[in-house]
């Protein structure tokens, strides 16, 4: 039986809690939390529909009788008196709990607890403070909302597979399954009168998602279905309903952002915005009598601020919390973090005794989805609220640094200071090295609204010189167009924005360094505008190239081996040919959603064929999530002669002077040569230094595809110089790489992963002629499988453009076979 979080002086009630299930090991991250079917992996499920925590209100519920506002707020949920702006604590323990509603009368609060591997419901009494109900089961559960008979309470559940609407009768146990679309169902609403549900419907696929109006017929069982309103990836989509059943309030996406709109749910013909320009709202809630809408709002510090509303219209008002008065008794802790005894910024996480995350007051708050960590920046000085008693602090500094912790006793009303040493295992800048993540997105359907200024924090927490976050669309709308051309501070942290160039169907890809952008940003099948056109990815490649820039395809294989039969069909349709045909620069080794070694293996082939397609990485983060990873967690390291800016880093990048990483560091040499250069054939001295944070298993030295060399790795954080000597071939590769072992903070993806881009034997492009043979081969048997997928695709629609395209490349790979 799962564990439920302790909840302090609660008498607990367990209702309907099956065993958990553990997770699938896979190669790439797929999911913290239960597995939902349909997502491949869980960054957007995760990240749109899971509870936000952060230190400010959040979710508001007015109550039945209008005298309080229930909120959450670091973690645990409050009573705000509207009129004093005094939130008073209510829960407490290791739970996130979030998102609160109210029984019709008031007796009983349920909403969403968070273990940081599942979520649960719980019903808390109001009269006594002390009685909870556990509503649970082995998957996903969100959402709560009373019937108007208080008995019942509808939510969300992924326990069919899919996350659906279901109803629980709190008085016997028993539940009902409402919806079987096998979509993903959110924030349902029963009407005052119980004859129908209204709630977000989100689509899996690609149709476009709902607001559903769902009749109940007299046995309780789902009726007729009206669709009121729909628009594609509705993020942050949220709704309520007027005491009277008439008026739905719903927050809705626009081409940039959101707002809140009003709609008649027996004539949904069009809507009224009541908000939006002027704030981002989040989390609607109609006030009892119906007379304002409340909701959330992003503060430009990355915490939140509540806001109302008149249903009439009229200027948005602003709700202040004048005072938190805690439950529990609470002091300070003081986090100094240093490197060489100098104050240093850090990556930061804290936890009170009971396990339940400590935050800071303001700046951006995050969710580990790896390890289950909520984690945050600090310039070196960071001061942190805990409940009094023991409370644990971490730190790390990018991915050089080993963890530091410490748990320290906090007094109530004291402030006590902890001092975090933190030890790199490698000086990277020291040694000419520059890091880059050249792969996020600053704004991509999150809660907050951030400004590329608010990447500063995070990029030096992590030791990140140069961050390159890709515009982007989502679905139909074009996100931070606004920003192209911005200009930042030359120096370290550099931010110099990308687009990425999402056909979804042919591959995604990245342009770095264009000076303009390329359109359209999307195509191919399944897109309702540009779903019939016959256009490559080589044409935005080619953008590129005319303008100096760099371009090439971004989290590419996600399996770890793409030259299977299964695993062919996975490789992004366009990326081979483009490649054959050279138009690809970058390849996205390192990634996040991706399997490293697969990734790698396609690159192999492509270097055996003679082409330097250089290994790039990119976290694919989503800054303004709550759950996301850290920026930089996936990177490259370019050497650097002279001083680091854009220019000269995209130029060490196109020469290969580099390694992808996601923790394992490599300085290698053969001969003096190192990656983008050359070395001799023939007899050749080499020489390795490792360095990590975490340990990792082994040490492999490719030579063309094979393993020439392999050797231990880390037993623990530190270094390790390897030398050696190989007798090189006359023409072909040579790679290093470290991978495996146990995924840890630093860390934040699925294993230790690290390899350097080739150095040449003889030229660069040399080959071994099997090595070409053999990689001529694989590839062109992923081509095959990637035009059978091509055509089936678009069908009937004629495509000259690609056909021709795709024979070019076949023509290529058969010519190296011949060869």
């Amino acid at each position: 039986m799962r564990s439920v979080p302790p909840v302090a002086a609660a008498l607990l009630t367990v209702l309907l809690i099956v065993p958990a299930l553990s997770p699938d090991a896979t190669a790439q991250w797929t999911n913290r939390y239960p597995k939902v079917d349909g997502y491949g992996h869980h960054v957007y499920l995760e990240g749109f529909e899971l509870p936000l925590l952060t230190s400010g209100p959040m979710d508001p519920a007015p109550s039945p009788d209008g005298e309080h506002v229930a909120i959450a707020a670091r973690g645990w949920i409050w009573l705000l008196d509207p009129e004093s702006g005094v939130a008073t604590q209510l829960t407490t323990g290791a739970g996130v709990d979030s998102r609160p509603a109210w029984s019709p009368d008031g007796s009983r609060l349920a909403f969403v607890r968070d273990d940081s591997e599942d979520t649960d419901l719980v019903v808390r009494s109001m009269t006594d403070g002390t009685e909870e109900t556990v509503v649970s089961t082995d998957a996903i559960d969100l959402d709560p909302r009373f019937g108007p008979d208080g008995t019942s309470l509808y939510y969300v559940s992924a326990d069919s597979g899919s996350i659906d609407l279901w109803r629980a009768d709190l008085s016997n146990g028993t539940r009902t399954r409402l919806t079987t679309t096998r979509q993903l169902a959110r924030t349902p609403v029963p009407t005052p009168d119980g004859s129908a549900v209204v709630f977000v419907e989100k689509t899996t696929g690609t149709a476009p998602d709902e607001i559903v109006h769902l009749a109940l017929n007299d046995d309780g069982r789902p009726g007729e279905r009206t669709v009121l309103a729909t628009e594609h990836i509705a993020s942050q989509a949220d709704l309520t309903l007027a005491p009277d059943g008439r008026t739905l309030a719903y927050t809705w996406p626009h081409e940039s952002g959101f707002e809140l709109r009003l709609l008649a749910t027996d004539g949904p013909t069009s809507s009224v915005r009541l908000a939006g320009d002027e704030t981002r709202p989040l989390a609607p809630a109609f006030s009892a009598d119906g007379t304002h809408v409340w909701f959330a709002v992003p503060t430009e510090n990355e915490s939140t601020a509540l806001r109302r509303v008149p249903t009439a219209g009229g200027p948005v008002q602003d709700i202040t919390v004048r005072a938190w008065e805690w439950q529990q008794a609470h002091g300070t802790v003081r986090v100094r973090t240093r490197i060489d005894g100098e104050t240093a910024p850090a990556r930061l996480s804290v936890t009170d005794a009971s396990g339940h995350p400590a935050v800071p007051d303001a700046g951006m708050i995050r969710f580990d989805g790896s390890t289950g960590r909520v984690f945050y920046y600090s310039p070196g000085v960071m001061e942190v609220t805990v409940p009094a008693g023991e409370a644990t602090v971490s730190a790390v500094q990018g991915l050089s640094t080993p963890e530091a912790s410490a748990t320290v006793t906090v007094e109530s009303g004291e402030t006590t200071e902890v001092v975090l040493d933190l030890a790199p295992v490698w000086n990277a800048g020291g040694a000419g090295w520059a890091s880059a993540d050249h792969h996020f997105h600053l704004n991509y359907g999150g809660p907050y609204v951030l400004a590329p200024s608010d990447l500063q924090a995070d990029m030096r927490g992590e030791n990140l010189d140069i961050g390159s976050p890709l515009l982007a669309n989502l679905h139909d709308r074009f996100l931070d167009q606004h920003l192209w051309g911005y200009e930042d501070d030359p120096e370290p942290p550099i931010i110099e924005f990308g687009q990425e160039i999402r056909s979804h169907f042919l591959g995604h890809l990245k342009l770095l360094g264009t000076d303009d952008l390329f359109w359209p940003w999307v195509w191919g099948p399944y897109y309702q505008v540009y779903g019939d056109d016959d256009r490559t990815n080589a044409q935005a490649l080619k953008h590129a190239h005319q303008q100096g820039a760099l371009g090439g395809y971004v989290h590419p294989v996600v399996v770890r081996d793409a030259f299977t039969e299964q695993g062919a069909r996975t490789v992004p349709i366009e990326l081979v040919a483009d490649a054959v045909l050279g138009h690809v620069d970058l390849i996205e080794v390192g990634c996040m959603w991706t399997d490293e070694i697969g990734t790698a293996g396609l690159w192999h082939r492509l270097l055996s064929l003679g082409l330097p397609t250089r290994a790039s990485a990119g976290s694919d983060v989503m800054n303004n999530y709550y759950r996301t990873m850290a920026v930089g967690a996936t990177r490259v390291y370019v050497r650097h002669d002279g001083s680091v800016s854009y220019d000269t880093h995209l130029e060490g990048l196109r020469e290969g002077r580099s390694f992808v990483t996601n923790g394992p560091m490599l300085d290698v040499r053969f001969n003096n040569a190192r990656p983008g250069e050359v070395v001799d054939p023939g007899p050749a001295q080499w020489s390795l230094d490792l360095h990590s944070a975490v340990p990792v298993d082994s040490v492999t030295v490719f030579v063309n595809g094979n393993a020439a060399w392999t050797g231990t790795g880390l037993d623990a954080a530190g270094s390790r110089t390897y030398n050696g000597q190989l007798d090189l071939p006359d023409g072909g590769w040579i790679t290093v790489r470290a991978h495996g072992g146990e995924s840890r903070w630093p860390m934040m993806d699925s294993y230790p992963f690290a390899e350097t881009n080739p150095i040449w034997i003889g030229a660069i492009g040399s080959t071994d002629p099997d090595a070409r043979q053999g990689a001529a081969r694989d590839l062109l048997q992923v081509l095959n499988a990637s035009e059978e997928r091509l055509h089936r695709g678009y069908g009937d629609t004629p495509i000259p453009a690609l056909t021709r395209h795709f024979d070019e490349a076949r023509e290529a790979l058969n010519r190296h076979i011949r060869e």
